[in-house]
């Protein structure tokens, strides 16, 4: 029997001024209005010689973190990869600022009448 490989996502998100890049083999709609789930984050553990400080810094921040649930404005996009990259803090608000600029419109439920 062959054993079936487990889908890695790359999701990219605003977070108190950065942009947050991390990897998860899960990723779905959740049953909270407007909130993106992601399960089972990938930390890389390749070498323990070169140490990457915004990896250390999300490792320490998601350290026994099951899910995390994103509100969907803060997504800015999710990608389904072949392999794991690091995971990182890729620019803060006062750097680099223009790259990607997040979606204006306040999310609101449906009315039901």
């Amino acid at each position: 029997m062959s054993e079936q490989k487990k889908s890695i996502y790359r999701v990219i998100f605003h977070n108190q001024g950065s942009i947050i890049e991390l990897y998860a083999h899960e990723v779905s709609q959740n049953s909270f209005y407007a909130f993106i789930e992601v399960g089972d984050i990938i930390f890389g553990e390749r070498s323990k010689l070169v140490v990457d400080p915004s990896e250390e810094q999300l490792k320490s921040q998601f350290s026994g973190v099951k899910r995390t649930y994103l509100p969907l404005h803060a997504v800015v996009r999710i990608d389904e990869v072949e392999k794991e990259g690091k995971n990182k803090i890729i620019a803060s608000s006062d750097e680099k600022t223009g790259k990607i600029t997040p979606f204006p419109i306040p999310m609101t439920p449906p009315r039901s009448d």
